[in-house]
């Protein structure tokens, strides 16, 4: 085994790198809590959602434990996901020069610690699913095929953010699921716009590995797009800020989900602005900023919550 000390190419002066002790170092790169930039994009879908059920409902009474659920399952099973991830693409990731320093391709676990490490993860977040109705576990539940089958895509398509999507975006569900035991279409819509914005904002992500992608063969919307992404930003983004306006609208919300909502196309106009797909460290620095476009979000449904139960 390599020294469990040495630290991921991608991911550097961070808290797993100084702080944690040298034996979890691994594990924790594996989960990605060196990197939770995922974990909060994860998490974004399963508040927006959450909030908006509990202004629907006029009550905010379990809103804050639902809060604090959702954000110890998204930071858990995004954990899980990374770690499957990371077993399924350990020698694509061997090849690929931002990749091959991760604890797998590198050597610092071996694939029987990690799938012994993603059983845990996937228990831990089934004592969170286990808090919330049966409607609700069984919706948790069933968004494990779309994660399990999410690592191949970029192998067999153009278009694996779309399947990305489509998992980052569960907790769009989630919370009508725990409000109400059901999926209105206002939650189907909110989906549908929160897959908008995951494909676009991955897309700027997998610009940082366009060179190497394209000589190992894997596939992505960053390579389908090229010259032409700062169109197709303007197409998903555009379509996530319509969407989700059609979901607020349909949930009947007040002035600070619009506010809100407001704030959220700012920010991703401003990406697409500031967006240089030859520059990998600000392609990096624009994804990393959606956590910040998806908080201005939450805060607007947030306060819309409060105050409709007030």
């Amino acid at each position: 085994m390599s020294d469990q000390t040495a630290r991921v190419a991608d991911s550097t002066g961070n808290w797993v790198d100084t702080v944690a002790p040298q034996w979890a170092r691994p594990y924790l790169r594996l989960s990605r809590f060196d990197r939770p930039i995922g974990s909060w994009l994860l998490l974004m879908p399963c508040w927006w959602s959450a909030a908006l059920a509990a202004g629907i409902a006029h009550d905010v009474g379990r809103l804050p434990l639902t809060i604090v659920l959702f954000f110890i399952g998204a930071f858990v099973m995004r954990g899980a996901g990374c770690t499957w991830n990371d077993i399924t693409d350990r020698d694509l990731d061997a090849r690929v020069e931002r990749t091959r320093s991760r604890p797998l391709p590198s050597g610092q676990v071996s694939v029987t610690q990690a799938l012994a490490f993603l059983v845990a993860q996937a228990l831990v977040g089934l004592v969170v699913l286990l808090q919330f109705n049966r409607f609700a576990i069984l919706t948790g539940i069933a968004s494990l095929l779309i994660v399990a089958i999410y690592p191949f895509m970029k192998r067999i398509t153009w278009w694996p953010q779309i399947v990305l999507g489509l998992a980052f975006s569960w907790g769009a569900l989630m919370g009508f699921a725990v409000t109400f035991a059901r999926i209105d279409p206002t939650a189907l819509v909110l989906y549908a716009g929160a897959i908008a914005w995951v494909i676009g904002y991955d897309t700027i992500y997998a610009h940082q590995d366009t060179e190497d992608d394209a000589l190992i063969g894997i596939k992505s919307t960053a390579r389908l797009f090229g010259a032409h992404t700062h169109q197709a930003l303007i197409m998903f983004y555009g379509l996530a800020v319509m969407l989700i306006g059609v979901a607020l609208a349909s949930g009947d919300v007040r002035w600070p989900a619009w506010l809100g909502l407001s704030a959220f196309a700012l920010h991703l106009a401003w990406q697409i602005v500031w967006l240089r797909i030859d520059d990998p460290a600000l392609c990096l620095r624009l994804f990393k900023s959606n956590r910040d476009a998806g908080l201005l979000l939450f805060a607007g449904l947030l306060a819309d919550a409060v105050m409709r139960a007030a």
